[in-house]
């Protein structure tokens, strides 16, 4: 990859070796590296910038996923996640996974989920982050293609038919960010006042903000370091 005045196109990898190879190229470099590296601006700080900060590893990737409902390598079924995380390699934040059709929450089985469809294989590619740096020095850290061993693919799908199944039986208002050793459910709308209509206590449709499905801070914290790991 080399530096250009003008955007560079990165193919999808033709296999998993090649992504691998790539990720590791990343690893002990800057976002300002990887952005002169593809000829673009270095993100703007803040939330505004969080998001762009992942699309150009994917980029630099190159994921072709973008916002379709696919894992962002098709063709490998591999997801690609960026992990903002403190200088000791902690999480900074819970990590998206994805929204939740509520509409079908009665219905919803872990097997043939979207939410495991996207964990199935995901790359998880950290990027250290701390309070007061500026974002073209963060570094970004060493990536793992994580699949889901038998024991965290149970406690996932536990999780996840706990939550579709409150849903499903008019509860999501009793949902908290608590609920769920791994797979937490919680909010996910671009502004505090959109919503969207769900089975109510008494069986009532009620308004309701969007919901997400968000892996934990302490799983994500594990899996860093060691993938096989089955936290509390």
């Amino acid at each position: 990859m080399e530096t250009s005045t003008t955007t560079t196109v990165i193919f999808p990898p033709s296999s998993e070796r090649e992504l691998r190879d790539r990720a590791a190229w990343l690893a002990g470099r800057t976002i300002g590296d990887l952005s002169r590296a593809l000829g673009v601006a270095v993100p703007p700080a803040g939330r505004r910038g969080k998001g762009k900060m992942g699309t150009l590893v994917e980029r630099a990737l190159g994921a072709q996923a973008g916002s379709a409902s696919v894992p962002d390598f098709p063709h490998l079924g591999i997801e690609l996640k960026t992990i903002p995380v403190d200088a000791a390699g902690a999480p900074r934040e819970s990590t998206f996974v994805c929204s939740i059709a509520i509409g079908d929450a009665d219905q919803a089985e872990w097997n043939t989920s979207w939410a495991r469809a996207k964990l199935r294989q995901v790359l998880f590619v950290p990027i250290v982050v701390a309070d007061d740096d500026h974002v073209e020095s963060r570094l970004i850290g060493t990536s793992m293609l994580w699949r889901p061993t038998t024991a965290q693919d149970a406690v996932l799908k536990d999780d996840f038919e706990t939550a579709m199944g409150l849903i499903g039986a008019g509860g999501i208002e009793s949902l908290t960010a608590r609920s769920g050793r791994y797979l937490q459910v919680r909010p996910k709308a671009a502004t505090g006042s959109v919503r969207t209509i769900s089975l109510g206590p008494e069986g009532e449709w009620i308004a309701t903000v969007p919901r997400g499905f968000y892996l934990r801070t302490s799983f994500t914290r594990a899996l860093l370091r060691d993938s096989a790991a089955v936290p509390p």
